[in-house]
């Protein structure tokens, strides 16, 4: 990236992993989840895959809700470096 935005360059690749690492855990546990219902749906097990269907919308709405509060933290980082260097 250029140079024109410096504070931005810690927002760029592998780094906001770091800064926020139960994101990438949250789309894992969505998808593992997901998956493990899909298969039960197959095997013909529609209640527990009826279950793992509803866990799958509680942790995605929670890895939705991480990905926001730390959009929203992280913003209001930025805010105040800006306000500090001026």
């Amino acid at each position: 990236m250029g140079s024109a935005e410096p504070q931005m360059e810690g927002f760029v690749g592998g780094q906001k992993r770091v800064k926020n690492p139960l994101v990438p855990i949250g789309a894992l546990l969505t998808a593992g989840v997901l998956t493990v219902g899909l298969i039960s749906f197959r095997r013909g097990d529609s209640q527990l895959g009826q279950k793992l269907m509803r866990a799958r919308v509680v942790v995605q709405g929670a890895t939705v809700a991480l990905m926001v509060g730390s959009a929203y933290y992280y913003g209001e980082q930025t805010k105040w470096f800006n306000r500090s260097r001026d």
